[in-house]
């Protein structure tokens, strides 16, 4: 299965190094210094930016994206989709981690009532949408899906079923369901509205661990992985998106991104080139540079084996670095 290509721009530039190589940014005025400038001349001006970004590609998809990286706040990016017929809006959580969409349906067993996030928690209910139906077990898509741990099949209702769990000990279980997916599309630099494609996603009718959890509540959570039950190939399958992704994550307060299944084009990006044939978004990471200084770290600790390697995992709120890597990493940081 060719590996679907993968884009961060992260803006936290207050430790950065790229490729062992320091960098220089040039800031330069958009509006003078002695003018005032409205809000919304700030906002058209986003907008014609990003409009620009998302060039690259004929056809690509938009989301909006919330949240923020501060962990005492918020401690995770999310966005919103629209499922079913009428469509309903749903906020989850997006995770190159894993490869499903899944969102919590009536009846859940440990789903949050409210959430700490100040937003609406919704529930889908297959019956109430006219699009909706049940994904069996002869379905060529639970076939494909009964090949991972996750997905098995309830032979006495003939239903493709999915259990989820979670490097924090949370998880998930429920069964597949096949709807409209409703989204922004962008073509040729114009927004084009009321897009929508059929895809297959979970319904969740148990939650446990932190995904219980009030503070920071969601509907679901958006997995953007390679398998063939992820949404991203789901819909390069039918032509609809390009098989690639771009995500940007804003670092301030404000939090916030982008999020687009597309190409981003965007000057002075740096590239670095993921792990062919591996489950995850794996990074041939090689050292790690502090105020110019390389760590002393064997690069064998970063080597990418059955057990070890670099992910990029958007779900996870902190970046966790194996004992040996994070020993010199924490000195360094504390002792410059």
């Amino acid at each position: 299965m060719m590996a679907a290509a993968v884009l961060f721009s992260v803006l936290l530039l207050s430790a950065a190094a790229v490729s062992g190589s320091p960098f220089t940014l040039t800031l330069e005025r958009a509006f003078p210094s002695n003018h005032g400038v409205e809000l919304s001349q700030l906002r058209a001006r986003d907008s014609v930016r990003h409009r620009r970004m998302l060039q690259s590609t004929n056809y690509v998809v938009d989301f909006p994206v919330k949240g923020a990286f501060d962990p005492s706040q918020v401690g995770l990016y999310y966005t919103k989709v629209r499922l079913g017929s009428p469509p309903r809006e749903f906020y989850v959580q997006i995770d190159t981690g894993s490869d499903v969409l899944w969102v919590s349906c009536g009846a859940c067993n440990g789903c949050p009532q409210t959430s700490g996030l100040q937003i609406q928690l919704n529930y889908f209910d297959p019956g109430s949408s006219s699009t909706s139906s049940l994904i069996s077990c002869s379905d060529q898509r639970c076939r494909s899906g009964v090949q991972s741990s996750d997905t098995s099949c309830s032979s006495q209702r003939n239903q493709c079923t999915y259990t989820f769990q979670y490097g924090d000990g949370s998880g998930t279980s429920g069964y597949y369901v096949s709807d409209l997916m409703h989204f922004a599309s962008i073509s040729e630099g114009s927004l084009m509205t009321n897009s929508s494609a059929p895809v297959v996603f979970g319904c969740s009718n148990l939650q446990t661990g932190d995904l219980t959890k009030s503070e920071r509540a969601i509907d679901g959570i958006f997995g953007f992985g390679q398998e063939g039950m992820s949404v991203i190939s789901q819909l390069s399958s039918q032509g609809i998106a390009p098989r690639v992704f771009s995500h940007c994550l804003k670092g301030d307060n404000s939090g916030g991104g982008i999020l687009v299944l597309g190409e981003i084009v965007e000057p002075n990006i740096i590239y670095s080139p993921l792990v062919p044939s591996q489950p995850h978004y794996n990074l041939n990471l090689q050292s790690i540079t502090i105020n110019g200084q390389i760590l002393p770290i064997d690069s064998a600790v970063f080597a990418t084996s059955n057990n070890r390697g670099t992910i990029i995992d958007s779900g996870t709120t902190l970046a966790y670095l194996a004992e040996e890597a994070y020993n010199p990493f924490v000195n360094a940081v504390v002792y410059q």
